[in-house]
């Protein structure tokens, strides 16, 4: 039967098309989506670079984070943008595979380089005398490299294997962007292995950085129960705070994306979880981590002023 069959060169990514009347309002609300989240991101960046006094591992890795986030959601919105305003909604096979090597690999990234923001406030926290030399710049090129090496080899791998399969057709993407789940669906073969081994490799990639960062929080809360100071504490308290919420929110909405069983994927749901990983969250995250930071706050501040003279 499949040698019958035309293997597919192209996809069709429906998108949002069960809200035809709304594709207006849609395009304009993700217009400013997509501009916030570069626009707050990119603040971020340019503060923290421009900024001495934030010249830190901590900033250092947030710069990092805010740049993931600026490419992390043009990967998905340029596209929905367009697919909103036209009528053509077709990916080549090429570029549906590019579109979730770089969305896997920016995520598993990301990952990672959550965790290893867990790690530099465990070190500043509960081994403040080590930081210095535990923290130092090479060491934190070093991390900031293997988070973006791994994520993109490890997605590599993944979407070498998903795109390994056959595809005979349909060729009918109901999501917004090339996802794993909606694209194994349109495998002619079965995908039972292939669905285990993709899950072993999610499990590792989200349980095993988030062990790591519930480990460090673990050390944190206790070291912050016993300081004695309430200023050390308190500023201690803030710059974790930030960094769990944005942990929470990512880790939550992903694991309960790809840790589940295929008999508990909806497509509604699973729609609603990919936005707001994949393009809620990095806007929220410039807010998430200036609104509870005095020093990037004065940092701001100080910069608004200098251009208003």
């Amino acid at each position: 039967m499949m040698m019958n069959q035309t293997a597919v060169t192209s996809f069709i990514i429906l998108g949002f098309s069960a809200f035809t009347d709304a594709y207006l309002p849609f395009f304009f609300v993700f217009l400013l989506v997509y501009l916030a989240t570069l626009t707050g991101n990119g603040a971020v960046v340019y503060i923290v670079c421009s900024d001495c006094t934030l010249h830190s591992p901590m900033y250092f890795f947030l710069c990092n984070l805010s740049i993931l986030e600026m490419v992390y959601s043009s990967v998905t919105l340029p596209k929905v943008l367009a697919n909103l305003l036209s009528k053509d909604k077709t990916v080549s096979f090429f570029g549906c595979a590019v579109q979730m090597f770089f969305f896997l690999s920016l995520g598993t990234t990301e990952c990672l380089l959550l965790a290893v923001m867990a790690f530099d406030r465990f070190t500043a926290i509960c081994r403040p005398l080590y930081y210095s030399s535990v923290m130092s710049s090479h060491n934190c090129c070093r991390l900031s490299a293997f988070s973006w090496l791994s994520g993109a080899l490890l997605s590599m791998g993944q979407t070498i294997f998903i795109f390994s399969l056959p595809y005979c057709g349909p060729n009918v993407i109901d999501h917004f962007f090339c996802d794993i789940p909606p694209v194994l669906k349109l495998a002619c073969s079965d995908t039972y292995l292939n669905e285990v081994a993709i899950f072993s490799v999610c499990v590792a990639i989200l349980l095993t950085p988030f062990l790591l960062i519930l480990g460090s929080y673990t050390q944190i809360i206790s070291t912050l129960l016993k300081m004695t100071t309430v200023y050390s504490r308190s500023k201690a308290y803030s710059t974790c705070v930030s960094h769990l919420t944005s942990v929470t929110l990512f880790y939550g909405t992903a694991s309960f994306m790809y840790l589940r069983p295929r008999s508990l994927y909806s497509l509604g749901t699973d729609r609603f979880l990919s936005l707001f990983y994949s393009v809620i969250t990095p806007m929220l995250n410039p807010l998430i981590y200036t609104l509870r930071n005095q020093e990037v706050k004065t940092s701001f501040l100080r910069f608004l002023r200098s251009r208003r003279i």
